[in-house]
C-alpha cells in the first residue's frame, strides 16, 4: 500500500499505524513485549498501531522493533538548497561602487 501524497495527515498516520502493527506482527511479539522493550505501556502501542503516537513513542517503537534504521527511508537527510546557502553566506556584491572623482579622495602624500 502506498501513501497518497495527497492524502489527509490523519490517513497518513493511520497507514504508518498499519504498517507498525504488520511489523510488529511479522517480529511474532505481542504489544505487551514491544511495550517492554521500548519502555512505554502496551496502550501506547495501540494507539501507534491506530495512527495516534507521540514522535518519540513511535521512535521507541521502532526501535524495539529494530527498524530505526527505515527512518532514513522514512525522512532522508536534507541538503541545503542553493538559495539557503546564499541566504546563509550572506548578499554577494551585485556591483561596484564606482571611482570617486579626484575633489572626493584623500590628499596623497606624494
Amino acid at each position: 500500500m502506498r501513501i497518497e501524497e495527497e492524502a489527509a495527515p490523519s490517513a497518513i498516520a493511520e497507514q504508518l499505524g498499519e504498517r507498525l502493527k504488520q511489523a510488529r506482527l511479522n517480529a511474532d511479539m505481542t504489544q505487551i513485549e514491544v511495550a517492554d522493550h521500548a519502555g512505554v505501556s502496551r496502550k501506547a502501542v495501540l494507539n501507534a498501531e491506530k495512527g495516534r503516537a507521540q514522535l518519540e513513542i513511535f521512535i521507541a517503537i521502532l526501535s524495539a522493533l529494530n527498524l530505526t534504521h527505515q527512518l532514513e527511508n522514512f525522512l532522508p537527510a536534507q541538503k541545503i538548497s542553493p538559495i539557503q546557502l546564499s541566504k546563509l553566506r550572506g548578499r554577494k556584491r551585485q556591483r561596484a561602487s564606482g571611482q570617486r572623482s579626484s575633489d572626493e579622495r584623500e590628499p596623497s602624500e606624494w
